[in-house]
């Protein structure tokens, strides 16, 4: 009885030691930004749980994409950029994302690599397959190609009747027309509630984990204003540090079930 005692204590420090291990591959400078991303508390609104089958929807560097290897034990569909896309740009950020999982097989062995093009109407994970979609600062790029209602088509498609949908997106002051928010990066809640339900979704909750009452969202670059972007160089740099990083909406909706 000892000896089973001290094995399960054992498996319990390996477990932690594991997951401490797998949560230190994030960089310094990752980890800084949790202050304004709150990823935790983040997932948690969304009621994502390991056992789900999980889309991250163009996962660019992979910063939650750290978070959610370490989360979720089940599938973890990374939806990045077309490999064949015209934009080298996104063609990069393909191969660096590719070359960032390659270097961690540990972390990232339930990983599988997909492709999004919102523009191009594809999105390669199945139909049904999934528990929850998750996006994270992505619709306006989408609506400068006006593909955004058909994005949101995609994720009801590929979402099993009764998942979830995550959305956080910088926002805009209501009543926003649609060019500013194109150029400025911020989007209306209600813009974006209005493409979710138009396609098929339920609107369930609205939290403020990612709110932030510093930022108006009138910047001279709009949402790259602020950091981590900083189009303006060194012109009021320590005046847009101290905003931080923009306010965001943070929603949750529903595929109906069956």
């Amino acid at each position: 009885m000892q000896i089973l005692r001290l094995s399960k204590w054992l498996a319990f420090g390996l477990l932690i030691l594991m997951t401490s291990n797998a949560l230190a591959e994030r960089s310094a400078a990752n980890m800084a930004r949790d202050e304004f991303r709150h990823p935790f508390a983040t997932l948690d609104f969304f009621g994502i749980q390991s056992v789900m089958d999980v889309v991250e929807i163009s996962p660019g560097g992979g910063w939650y994409t750290e978070i959610l290897a370490e989360k979720v034990q089940g599938t973890l569909y990374a939806a990045h950029f077309n490999p064949e896309a015209k934009s080298a740009y996104y063609r990069n950020s393909r191969a660096k994302f590719e070359e960032k999982i390659a270097s961690q097989p540990a972390l990232y062995g339930n990983l599988e690599l997909h492709t999004f093009d919102a523009g191009a109407g594809l999105l390669s994970t199945p139909d049904n397959s999934a528990d929850a979609v998750l996006t994270f600062r992505n619709v306006h790029n989408w609506m400068r190609s006006g593909s955004e209602g058909r994005a949101f088509e995609l994720f009801f498609t590929t979402l099993k009747p009764g998942g979830v949908l995550g959305v956080v997106e910088h926002r805009a002051k209501p009543d926003t027309d649609l060019q500013t928010m194109i150029q400025s990066g911020y989007v209306t809640q209600k813009y974006v509630i209005e493409l979710a339900e138009q396609a098929g979704f339920i609107f369930e909750a609205s939290s403020e984990i990612n709110a932030n009452s510093a930022d108006t969202a009138d910047h001279p670059k709009g949402v790259w204003t602020l950091p981590p972007s900083l189009r303006l160089g060194d012109k009021d740099r320590d005046r847009y540090l101290a905003i931080g990083e923009s306010d965001r909406m943070t929603l949750r909706f529903r595929k109906p079930a069956k």
